[in-house]
This record gives structure tokens, C-alpha cells and sequence, in this order.
């Protein structure tokens, strides 16, 4: 085996890995945010300490119940690294990825060259609008992908405004269009 081989080899073992860690991931934190948001006990006593922020920012991203921080960060990212095979190296890179994606979905700003909005429509915005009380139950994807959110019907597309009176930019819900309505 060549050098070149090898490294390229190890490379794209690596990036399939972290893919099927993302993928193994946002399943199930799709599937535990929604349930935390449907059922009224787990909303009122577990998942409620996070939306107290309404609008989100960096330090928000860790701020909730200890229960939904073992369930939903914890144990989706143990399936994760064991769904994938990854090494306790590469899981370094996993781990650290998503906790400076959770904290830059929850940093309330938009920022120009942002890598994270350039890789993944899972997003700053896209999170803010979750957390918009009117729209809460909706973008429960995270933190990669809004697959799940596209599949189960709780998309909910936004627009980027300019706020020049605050000179900020600002995510606001599109309106849904039903069948029935068009």
C-alpha cells in the first residue's frame, strides 16, 4: 500500500463515520425533542428549561434539564459513536463538532462566512424559529440535518429580514400554505 492510499483510505473511512455518527444523532434527538415537546409531563418538568430562553443564545445551547442533557446529548451521541465504529480519536472531532454547532444554532446571530450556515440548513435562523413562541412546534431537527423535519411534516421554512431600525438581521416564520387553502 502506497502512502497516498492508505491516507486517503483513512480519510474517507473517517468522514463515513462521522457521517453515520451525524445521521445516528439527529434521528434520535429528532425523535426525543419532538416527543419532549408532545408529551405535556416531559414538556412541563424536563424540555421546559430550555425554551425559557425565547431568544436564544451561545450558552443556552447547554442550558437545560439534566435528564434531557443525559437522554438527548449523552445517549445519542454514545449510539452515535458506537453506530459509526469510530475511534476514541475521531469521536474527539465528533463531540467537539457538535457542541460548537449546538452553541452557534443557539447564538441568536447571523454571522457573515459562518461555515455552519454554508454546511447545513440546520442553522442559526432555522433554530430561532423553533424557539419563537408561536412556532415552537416546529424545526425540531438538530443539530445537522431538517430531514426528520421534512419527512414528519414539522418543516417550517423562514425568511432572513433586515431589522434596520435595530441594524440586526432577524428570522421570521413563513407563513404555512395548506392543500386545502390553495
Amino acid at each position: 500500500n502506497s502512502p497516498q492510499r492508505t491516507w486517503t483510505g483513512t480519510c474517507l473511512t473517517v468522514a463515513c463515520q462521522i457521517g453515520v455518527a451525524m445521521a445516528v444523532l439527529d434521528g434520535w434527538q429528532y425523535v426525543w425533542h419532538r416527543c419532549m415537546h408532545l408529551n405535556r409531563f416531559l414538556y412541563r418538568h424536563v424540555h421546559s428549561w430550555h425554551h425559557r430562553l425565547v431568544v436564544p443564545y451561545a450558552f443556552g445551547a447547554l442550558y437545560n434539564h439534566p435528564i434531557e442533557g443525559l437522554l438527548l446529548d449523552t445517549m445519542g451521541g454514545a449510539l452515535g459513536f458506537l453506530a459509526s465504529g469510530m475511534s476514541p480519536r475521531v469521536s474527539i472531532f465528533f463531540f467537539t463538532l457538535c457542541t460548537v454547532k449546538a452553541v452557534d444554532d443557539h447564538c441568536g446571530m447571523w454571522l457573515p462566512g459562518n461555515m455552519f450556515h454554508r454546511c447545513f440548513w440546520n442553522n442559526t435562523a432555522y433554530h430561532d424559529v423553533h424557539h419563537q413562541l408561536r412556532t415552537s412546534g416546529y424545526n425540531f431537527s438538530q443539530p445537522f440535518f431538517v430531514t426528520w423535519d421534512r419527512v414528519f411534516g414539522t418543516h417550517m421554512p423562514y425568511v432572513i429580514e433586515e431589522d434596520r431600525a435595530h441594524g440586526v438581521l432577524r428570522a421570521r416564520p413563513m407563513a404555512l400554505h395548506t392543500s386545502a387553502g390553495k
